[in-house]
């Protein structure tokens, strides 16, 4: 079971949340050191959904996956024992990166 699961509802469409995606990527990359891959799906589920796509994410000592949908992100997090210690901590850093994403933008 992932240390951290963080999962989001949104409106953004397939499109803008995959913008937002990168945004992340482009954050986490530059404030944690993490090494990020973005591999879009463009496959459908046995159940007719299309699949997601994938932001796999990675440095020492933390790994994870983000899925990202027309209308969802998925995140789950494995952490190394020094980065456990951490967790509420790293979980709050997250949360506040999709809450300032997915803010509203003034017109």
């Amino acid at each position: 079971m992932p240390d951290i699961q963080i999962d989001r509802a949104h409106t953004l469409g397939l499109p803008e949340a995959r913008r937002i995606a990168g945004l992340w990527a482009q954050k986490a990359e530059a404030k944690f050191d993490m090494e990020c891959r973005y591999v879009p799906a463009d496959t459908v589920q046995p159940d007719g959904t299309p699949a997601p796509d994938v932001l796999h994410f990675q440095r020492p000592g933390i790994e994870g996956t983000m899925q990202v949908t027309a209308d969802r992100f998925a995140l789950q997090a494995e952490l190394g024992f020094l980065f456990s210690a951490f967790k509420d901590r790293i979980t709050a850093e997250i949360e506040g990166q999709f809450d300032k994403l997915l803010a509203p933008r003034a017109a």
